[in-house]
C-alpha cells in the first residue's frame, strides 16, 4: 500500500461516459475493495463543470490522503487542477468518454480491477503542463496533452448533449464536420529559440492521444519536457493523407511535420483568425497561448509494473 494512505475521497461524475447505470455499482465494488485493503473512502458526485476541481482544493484543505478521480479525461483534468502544488495524490478509476492516462499507466479499464492496483502502487512525483496567457501567471493544468488548430476546433465544436449520448463518436463526427470547413489558418510557434509557421500543434506529456492515436510517441509523463508536434501544410488533402501514416505509427516521416522536445512553447495567431486551443480534451479558448512545463507538480498513485 502507498505509504501513509488511510482515507480517500473518490470524486466521481455520474453523467460521463456509457454504462451509467453500473457505474455506481462498480464504484461501491470498489470502495469495498479498498476497504478490505485499509483504505477508508469517501464518495463524492460532480454536479456541474468545475466542481471536481474544487472538491479535489477541499480535499487538500482537509488533508485527505488520497484522492480517486472516477471519470474521463475532462474529470481527471479538473482534479489535477485542484491537487497541482500540493502533496496529495490522485489514483485513478478510469471511467468517461475517453482516459488518456489509463493508457498510459496500463490501468485496466474496469473500474473495481483498478481499485485492486492501488493498494499496491507506488507514489511518483511528476511535472504538469499549464496552458496561460503568453507573459501572465495562472492557466488551466494538463496533465496529459494539448494543443491548437483543427483539435482544439474539434473540442471547441463537440456538442456537449450529443457527446453524452455517443461518446468518443462525438469527436469522429465533430472531427470530420471540421475536416470540411475548418480553413487551416496558420499560427505562429516560438520554442527553443526558433519560429516556426504551422497550421496544428501538439503538445504531449505522453505517447497516447485521443482515440487509438499515438503521437507524441517520445513523450513521458515521468520527464519535465514536452514532445511537440507541428504540420505546416495548409492542404486538407494532405491532413488527411497523414491519416493512414498516423494509423501506421509512421506520422513523424510525413512531409511538413516536425517534432521536438523543449519545455516551452509560445503560439499566436498569424492573422485575425481566431485559433483554438485544448488541454486533457477541454477547451481553452483561442490563442495567444504558452505551454509551459511545471516540475514537481502534482503526486500520482502508478500501478507497480510501471514504476
Amino acid at each position: 500500500m502507498p505509504e501513509g494512505i488511510k482515507n480517500a475521497i473518490l470524486i466521481y461524475n455520474p453523467t460521463s461516459g456509457r454504462r451509467r447505470k453500473r457505474r455506481f455499482e462498480e464504484i461501491e465494488k470498489a470502495t469495498r475493495i479498498l476497504k478490505d485493503a485499509g483504505i477508508a473512502v469517501q464518495i463524492a458526485a460532480t454536479t456541474a463543470p468545475g466542481t471536481a476541481r474544487e472538491m479535489a482544493r477541499l480535499a487538500v484543505g482537509q488533508r485527505q490522503d488520497l484522492v480517486i478521480a472516477c471519470g474521463g479525461d475532462g474529470t481527471v483534468n479538473e482534479v489535477i487542477n485542484g491537487l497541482a502544488g500540493s502533496q496529495v495524490p490522485m489514483a485513478l478509476l478510469p471511467a468517461g468518454t475517453a482516459n488518456i492516462l489509463a493508457k498510459e499507466l496500463g490501468v485496466p479499464w474496469d473500474i473495481p480491477q483498478a481499485a485492486r492496483l492501488i493498494p499496491g502502487g507506488i507514489i511518483r512525483r511528476i511535472a504538469l503542463g499549464i496552458a496561460s496567457q503568453v507573459n501572465q501567471d495562472g492557466g488551466r493544468y494538463f496533465l496529459c496533452v494539448a494543443g491548437a488548430g483543427p483539435d482544439g476546433a474539434i473540442v471547441n465544436g463537440v456538442d456537449e448533449i450529443f457527446k453524452k449520448n455517443a461518446g468518443i463518436l462525438a469527436y469522429w463526427a465533430e472531427g470530420m464536420k471540421q475536416l470540411v470547413r475548418y480553413d487551416f489558418p496558420e499560427m505562429r510557434v516560438r520554442s527553443g529559440g526558433q519560429e516556426r509557421k504551422a497550421t496544428i500543434i501538439v503538445v504531449g506529456r505522453t505517447a497516447h492521444y485521443g482515440g487509438p492515436f499515438k503521437i507524441t510517441t517520445g513523450a513521458s509523463l515521468f520527464e519535465d519536457s514536452f514532445e511537440m508536434l507541428t504540420n505546416s501544410t495548409r492542404s486538407r488533402l494532405k491532413y488527411l493523407m497523414c491519416l493512414p501514416a498516423l494509423w501506421l505509427g509512421k506520422i513523424r516521416s510525413v512531409e511538413g511535420i516536425e517534432m521536438w522536445k523543449d519545455t516551452e512553447v509560445i503560439c499566436e495567431p498569424v492573422d485575425d483568425r481566431m485559433v483554438f486551443a485544448q488541454v486533457d480534451g477541454e477547451p481553452v479558448g483561442p490563442l495567444p497561448l504558452a505551454f509551459r512545463i511545471v516540475p514537481d507538480a502534482l503526486s500520482i498513485v502508478v500501478p507497480a509494473e510501471k514504476k
